[in-house]
């Protein structure tokens, strides 16, 4: 605790720099793609000073300079295409003779076939007339009058979708538009006020005036052709490199100075950094200070424990570590809780705060079934209840749900399953049985720092046999007296070092007694322990009889080949479960643990029905592996399957191309439903 509130100011300056300085290179896909192809960029110059030609002859503006540190972030240029005329940009974009065009303005129709980028700025549109006209204060002064606008201008579609009854006249461009005006021709024109403050004061109009600013704003950006995904993905990692500084910059360069976010700026994070360390350094010494009262008050509580009577002795022990493991849990839920409401978390935090109440809440249920099973099984009130229990199962279930929770502490957890197949069916108790495997794997992982755990199960004599073997901290004799005791004296010792209540080992025994077994254990000081669980069952089904395979035997239906993109052990085991209790198909089931995996399989086998892609995988995520995929094999379907579920998590996983989209959890009928769809039955 007292490391990590010394570190924890550094974290959070780390964090806030990483946040800021975290760029998205691109894939050697990306780059083979932007070298293979050939990118036309429209530029429209005599807009200023957004895009146009200066005394130089040369072209300058905002947009310029802001495609300038877009290529070369990229490290590609750009074929440059300039136009004269506006309506021959958008004429263009539409037959698809460009890709992008710099510096236009979203509207309803044209979101229907461009994406749009870096939208660096806004300002009002604002009305113009002859000095001599009336001053008005809304367009509704104007339904009977004509406005001057630019041909094939955003303003035009804009202004009709807000003001449909005034009279729109499109001509040339802006200058024409407010020469037109000028000359008395028409009543009024409408566009950005920096262009119209540019023109009237370089282009000789001084008889012309703003009139008011309207409502309509001006907000140009970079738009890209929506039927080319992949330029839109390289465009987009480039746009999220720029930094606010680049842009700030950029902006004060031609325009105006933009303000950053408050929470953006040094003069603002320094102070509060350095409060925040203050009040840890704070902290810290109380911190210090409670340690050294707690030593103190611990040393004496032992002094009169160990005078006290043994068995009085052993029960305060066991209650203070049961009241440990309880507020810490609740502490958990109860914090979290209280930040999930507060009204500025986002969806990320209020998902990460969820799934921290969740284990919190999963470790409060654990600790409490412990101790009354403890209970319970101490005072005899526990009988057995035997039901038809597949022990393959059991044994890959307990297994893999360990696998977490073992690669979190560097540990390997070697499976080695050798219980026959003709065997797998027993009467047993089933949660007895689980419960014991759990007990005896937990307390493994818990005393193994490094190393591996190996589990292995088999039959022999009409027995089930499971071994667990460690390589952790072993035991000498006197340990090994006391070691399936719950309150065992050494006990408060160990909890302190590893956590838990201790009552795992005391429980598997118990539950094995109870299954008229045995728990056997050898244990080396500083070299490990195994422990082997003996459990008499007599298999249901008579030896020599064929079992069949639920997974790939069905009789009378289709057969498909499913690739699961999965690098989660359980979600993996999920997926598949579902899949082979689906009536009506046969899977072949194939696993990949990241996209890159996935991509090579696809690559290697000729025969595959349908992809199951994760999107968040470590290599290559599932967006990547999905563009890649699709360009080798365009005929497989994949489906992402991701707990990312938002219109736009969805968006950006078609856009990649996948062909559709299940969000986790998954639901088995929603599944079935996406199988119908791309897996065409046999008749």
């Amino acid at each position: 605790m007292r490391k990590l509130l010394l570190l924890l100011p550094l974290i959070v300056f780390s964090l806030q720099l990483n946040s800021c300085a975290e760029k998205k290179g691109l894939t050697l896909t990306e780059i083979n793609w932007l070298q293979e192809n050939e990118i036309t960029i429209a530029l429209f110059p005599y807009y200023p000073p957004y895009v146009f030609v200066g005394e130089d002859n040369r072209i300058n503006g905002i947009f310029v300079e802001y495609l300038d540190a877009i290529e070369e972030e990229l490290n590609f240029k750009f074929n440059r295409k300039y136009y004269s005329k506006w309506p021959e940009v958008i004429a263009d974009i539409e037959d698809k003779k460009i890709d992008i065009i710099v510096e236009i303005q979203k509207t309803k129709d044209r979101k229907q076939y461009l994406n749009f980028y870096s939208e660096l700025f806004k300002s009002k549109h604002v009305l113009v007339t002859r000095k001599k006209s009336e001053i008005h204060d809304s367009l509704k002064d104007f339904s009977n009058m004509e406005i001057v606008v630019p041909k094939e201008y955003a303003i035009s579609e804009n202004l009709l979708r807000k003001y449909p009854d005034i009279k729109v006249v499109e001509k040339g461009d802006d200058l024409q538009c407010l020469q037109l005006l000028n000359s008395g021709k028409y009543d009024a024109y409408i566009g950005p006020k920096p262009v119209v403050n540019y023109l009237i004061k370089n282009k000789n109009l001084n008889s012309l005036k703003i009139n008011f600013e309207t409502e309509l704003m001006y907000k140009p950006g970079i738009a890209i052709r929506k039927d080319n995904p992949i330029l839109n993905h390289i465009f987009s990692k480039a746009v999220a490199n720029i930094s606010d500084k680049q842009n700030q910059n950029i902006l004060e360069n031609w325009l105006y100075r933009e303000n950053l976010p408050l929470y953006k700026r040094i003069d603002f994070l320094v102070p509060v950094v350095a409060s925040i360390f203050s009040l840890l350094i704070i902290l810290v010494i109380v911190n210090f200070y409670l340690g050294f009262i707690v030593k103190k008050r611990t040393k004496e509580l032992r002094l009169a424990k160990e005078s006290a009577e043994k068995d009085n002795a052993l029960k305060t022990a066991f209650l203070h570590n049961v009241s440990h493991e309880i507020r810490s849990p609740v502490n958990g839920i109860v914090g979290f809780s209280r930040l999930l409401r507060e009204p500025k978390t986002s969806l990320p935090e209020k998902r990460k705060y969820v799934a921290n109440v969740v284990h919190s809440c999963q470790q409060l249920i654990k600790n409490m079934d412990n101790i009354l099973e403890i209970s319970k099984l101490q005072t005899n009130q526990v009988t057995l209840n035997s039901e038809k229990t597949d022990l393959i199962h059991v044994f890959d279930t307990v297994t893999l749900s360990f696998e977490k929770k073992a690669n979190e502490k560097g540990i390997q957890l070697i499976s080695n399953n050798n219980i026959p197949p003709r065997d797998r069916i027993a009467n047993i108790d089933k949660g007895k049985l689980t419960k014991t495997i759990e007990c005896l794997i937990e307390n493994s992982i818990k005393f193994t720092q490094r190393g591996a755990i190996l589990i292995s199960g088999s039959t022999q004599n009409s027995s089930l046999i499971i071994s667990v073997r460690d390589s952790g901290m072993g035991m000498n004799g006197t340990g090994k007296q006391s070691l399936f005791e719950n309150l065992d004296k050494s006990e408060p010792q160990i909890s302190k070092k590893y956590g838990g209540l201790g009552l795992g080992l005391a429980i598997a025994k118990k539950n094995t007694e109870l299954m008229n077994g045995e728990l056997l254990f050898s244990s080396i000081k500083n070299q490990g322990t195994t422990f082997r669980l003996v459990i008499p069952y007599i298999p249901l089904l008579e030896k020599g009889r064929k079992i069949e395979n639920d997974l790939n035997e069905k009789n009378g239906t289709d057969h498909y080949t499913i690739l699961i993109a999965e690098d989660g052990e359980v979600n993996f085991l999920f997926l598949k479960t579902i899949l082979t209790k689906i009536e009506d198909y046969n899977f072949n089931i194939h696993r990949a643990h990241n996209g890159k995996e996935a991509v090579i399989f696809c690559e290697k086998n000729v025969h595959i029905d349908l992809v199951l892609m994760d999107i968040k995988m470590p290599e290559m995520n599932g967006y990547e592996a999905t563009q890649i995929i699709k360009q080798l094999r365009p005929e497989i379907p994949v489906v992402a399957q991701t707990a990312y579920s938002t219109k736009e998590d969805i968006q950006k996983a078609l856009s990649a191309g996948c062909d559709d989209f299940i969000s986790k959890p998954v639901d088995p009928k929603i599944l079935k439903t996406v199988l119908n769809k791309y897996l065409k039955k046999e008749d």
